[in-house]
């Protein structure tokens, strides 16, 4: 046969042998899970438990957080068992503002090291092309100084005749 069409038959083949093999196992409703353990009910991870009433529901999806009626915070366990919803909330709340006074912090420093830096470099750069432009006066001075000498050595001190044409 064609390499040109075996390949995308098997790989055709391949996939819907994938799809039909995740999609052939549903996972059992956790309500069906009311009688077991914390534990148990935790290995979907669509299901919550309620620790007050020992019951396994459904996480409520619409809401972010499950409603007081369905289980209170305090009460409620998801992923883990051991910890409560009102501590995870809690928990990533400090977390989330450290990172962000962190952050905030780490800007506004980098951004006022920035432009001390810069102020500092530019102080220097100053300095340095003043030192430069004195260094540079004192040798067009010591140049002429020694340019009128030897006009005055060979007697030419006096007026430059083409003076008149420049």
């Amino acid at each position: 046969m064609d390499t040109r069409i075996l390949l995308p038959a098997f790989l055709l083949v391949l996939g819907l042998a994938t799809v039909f093999a995740q999609t052939s196992a549903p996972e059992p409703a956790c309500e069906t899970k009311n009688g077991t353990n914390c534990e148990e009910c935790l290995k979907n991870v669509k299901c919550l438990w309620c620790l007050k009433t020992k019951s396994c529901v459904t996480y409520p999806v619409r809401t972010i957080l499950p409603p007081h009626r369905v289980c209170p915070l305090n009460d409620a366990r998801w992923g883990l068992c051991w910890m409560n919803f009102q501590t995870l909330i809690i928990t990533l709340a400090v977390l989330g503002g450290v990172i962000i006074i962190a952050f905030l912090i780490c800007l506004f420093c980098c951004c006022k090291c920035e432009n001390f830096g810069s102020s500092r470099f530019e102080a220097k750069m100053q300095r340095q092309a003043s030192k430069t432009k004195t260094k540079q006066e004192e040798r067009k001075a010591e140049m002429k100084q020694r340019h009128d000498e030897i006009r005055k050595k060979y007697g030419l001190s006096g007026q430059n005749p083409y003076s008149k044409f420049a």
